[in-house]
């Protein structure tokens, strides 16, 4: 106990506060579209002492909560396809495993521009076709549709283990585009691999002394009222809400991660 509490020390009550407030905003957005790491994981670096291998670690464990809650909402009320959701999260939790063990050595200057112009291409996609995403239009049927699903997963999971931002919103993105989800299927299924892919990166952030477990709880407490909140205005509302604020995230997250490329490039 005196282990945990010393996470705390030095850190003001304000502070916690203001981890309260982002973990509930990221719990709600996860719980839409996807994106809350982009809350999290800054106001987690502003804790004394706290490396970015922890922040990212850490954010895992808090996101967890919230994935899961809002997962287990969108199962008991939208009733997505567990024959498609569930193998695409073993996928996806296998992947994530793989990636966070590569984390530390991923080469981010290269690969950060990719993933910058990727989003702006979809954000540009989705905005230029109002009616994509509306309406469940399922394609590939049996084996190819499944096969599909749990390539999407593994990939997005690869990657959720090794950068994290925006894994729910890629998700999203690959359900509707390439399955033809809509919206607020894609989300429910999004949520089910979102909570398997933190699972992942836990298995081996955990084991190596990575994570800040309270500061992690006091986070993750937050994130599942703010994911069960957000998974149940995303069902009253249904998927034109969820585009809406899919558009807003993919833009926030061009705006954050291409700040973070121009800034690596400047000397």
């Amino acid at each position: 106990m005196e282990v945990l509490l010393a996470e705390f020390e030095g850190v003001s009550w304000s502070m916690i506060l203001l981890l309260l407030a982002v973990g509930f905003a990221a719990g709600w957005v996860d719980a839409v579209v996807g994106g809350g790491g982009l809350l999290q994981l800054p106001a987690l670096l502003l804790l004394p002492g706290m490396s970015p291998v922890q922040a990212l670690a850490t954010n895992k464990l808090g996101s967890i909560f919230g994935t899961t809650t809002s997962a287990l909402t969108y199962i008991r009320r939208v009733h997505p396809s567990l024959r498609t959701a569930l193998p695409t999260a073993c996928a996806a939790f296998c992947a994530s495993f793989g990636g966070a063990i590569v984390a530390a050595a991923l080469p981010e200057q290269v690969i950060m521009p990719i993933i910058v112009l990727a989003l702006l291409a979809v954000g540009i996609f989705t905005a230029s076709k109002p009616d994509i995403g509306r309406l469940e239009r399922l394609r590939h049927a049996g084996l190819g549709h499944l096969s599909r699903a749990v390539l999407i997963g593994a990939a997005v999971g690869f990657y959720d283990g090794m950068l994290g931002p925006g894994t729910g919103t890629f998700l999203i993105i690959g359900l509707v585009t390439i399955l033809g989800y809509s919206f607020l299927n894609a989300s429910a299924h999004a949520k089910i691999v979102n909570a398997a892919t933190n699972l992942g990166a836990l298995a081996f952030f955990a084991p190596a002394g990575h994570v800040m477990v309270l500061t992690g709880l006091v986070l993750g407490a937050a994130n599942m009222v703010g994911g069960y909140t957000g998974a149940r205005m995303a069902i009253a509302k249904g998927s034109r809400f969820v585009r809406i604020v899919f558009l807003v995230v993919v833009f926030a997250l061009v705006l954050n991660l291409g700040w973070d490329v121009v800034t690596d490039w400047i000397p």
